[in-house]
């Protein structure tokens, strides 16, 4: 089937929508949305691990070049840098936005103008970075959003650390999801993230959102108007485990999962405390890394390369 308009948009009209923005809300009191299951009441302002309580925080928005080749077109992606974050990564590369915070609290009014306003300028889609953790504070600007025009695709764009409940509250809302597949590895994963269960977590979660929205369909204007893509993030010394989450894509998604094997780890953030993450990404790595994904037989990937690596 080819998609036409946004799918939030039958969920708005049938008030689906509404009954799932107040089911997230209801979650806050008692906050399990996320894999950390801090179990704080945020509606009242306290905080767990994601440090966000009532509000969102919004680092920035923008139409953005730089994201895969489907999401930018013309006009770039509508991207909105949300503030902190569930997983903390000690090498990411937005480590002033996840780790410390930078940014600003918004109201449910304020997000759905900064929506409407990446629409306005032409945005194909609207591209939510570090999501997991806002959940419910997305869902109710939707509301308003989708009351006041709001007609591009959303993209739900994610460390791939979600429980399955929570993936099921944006069944019918999120027309692409974009999460990273970061680690086969719990020791890696502990070590990094403070997160063993990340793949296993990253696993069901794939599943989950692929059941919701299937391979991903672009249209005849290259634009991707729906599905499922996976960022892999390559790491020094073959620590991400290319070969066996590819392997898993191949097995038990599909072989036309359009993945996007990504070159430009560098040591930020406290990357320098694991011996092993202090060095940037050789050429021969990340060849090798797109050798192992087309030997496991997944050779949809995204084609734009926009960084320089060391021979």
């Amino acid at each position: 089937m080819t998609p036409s308009l946004p799918i939030y948009l039958d969920a708005f009209r049938l008030s689906t929508l509404q009954a799932k923005s107040i089911q997230a809300m209801e979650a806050l009191k008692c906050c399990t949305l996320c894999p950390r299951q801090c179990a704080v009441d945020r509606s009242a302002g306290d905080t767990g691990f994601c440090q966000t309580g009532a509000r969102a925080k919004v680092a920035s928005y923008n139409a953005h070049f730089g994201e895969e080749a489907p999401l930018v077109g013309r006009y770039g992606s509508g991207t909105i840098f949300f503030s902190h974050c569930n997983l903390l990564c000690n090498f990411c590369q937005n480590y002033e936005i996840s780790h410390l915070g930078e940014g600003r609290e918004v109201t449910d009014r304020q997000l759905a103008d900064l929506m409407l306003d990446l629409q306005a300028a032409g945005c194909h889609n609207i591209n939510f970075v570090t999501p997991s953790h806002v959940v419910p504070q997305i869902l109710a600007a939707l509301l308003t959003a989708a009351g006041d025009g709001l007609r591009i695709p959303l993209v739900f764009n994610t460390g791939g650390y979600d429980t399955v409940e929570t993936l099921k509250l944006l069944e019918g809302i999120v027309d692409i999801y974009m999460p990273d597949f970061k680690f086969w590895d719990s020791e890696m994963a502990e070590k990094t993230c403070q997160a063993p269960d990340y793949p296993e977590v990253a696993r069901a979660a794939l599943l989950e959102m692929h059941r919701q929205v299937g391979d991903l369909f672009i249209d005849a204007y290259g634009l991707a108007q729906r599905g499922l893509l996976v960022r892999h993030l390559v790491m020094p010394k073959g620590m991400a485990g290319t070969r066996q989450a590819m392997r898993f894509i191949a097995a038990n998604l599909s072989r036309n999962t359009y993945v996007n094997i990504m070159p430009q780890y560098r040591p930020c953030g406290r990357a320098h405390d694991i011996p092993e993450l202090r060095g940037a990404l050789t050429s021969t790595e990340f060849n090798q890394a797109l050798k192992e994904a087309n030997e496991e037989g997944i050779t949809r990937l995204d084609q734009r390369r926009r960084v320089f690596i060391i021979p």
